[in-house]
């Protein structure tokens, strides 16, 4: 990583996604930026601090974009299901 600074870094609580500036040497010696994207997540068990972190290049963001809200659907769906049941 260039720098081994993140050109750019977002946080909500425990969730942190930097943007990476990226550097490799093609077949022919000339050298190629890319970026990436690294993808955190920061808990605490039993006073110490934890961390899992995954990276993902472009045209990783979008499939992780949409088998996130497929999850998130498929838990808020449920759990109005659960409601219905308990209410019943």
């Amino acid at each position: 990583m260039v720098g081994n600074r993140p050109v750019k870094k977002w946080r909500i609580g425990g969730i942190e996604c930097s943007v990476w500036e990226n550097e490799r040497e093609a077949n022919d010696g000339t050298i190629l930026g890319f970026k990436t994207v690294s993808l955190k997540k920061s808990w605490k068990q039993n006073e110490i601090w934890h961390d899992a972190q995954i990276q993902l290049r472009r045209n990783d963001i979008q499939k992780a974009i949409l088998v996130l809200q497929k999850a998130q659907e498929e838990l808020l769906l449920n759990s109005d299901n659960l409601e219905a049941q308990e209410e019943e």
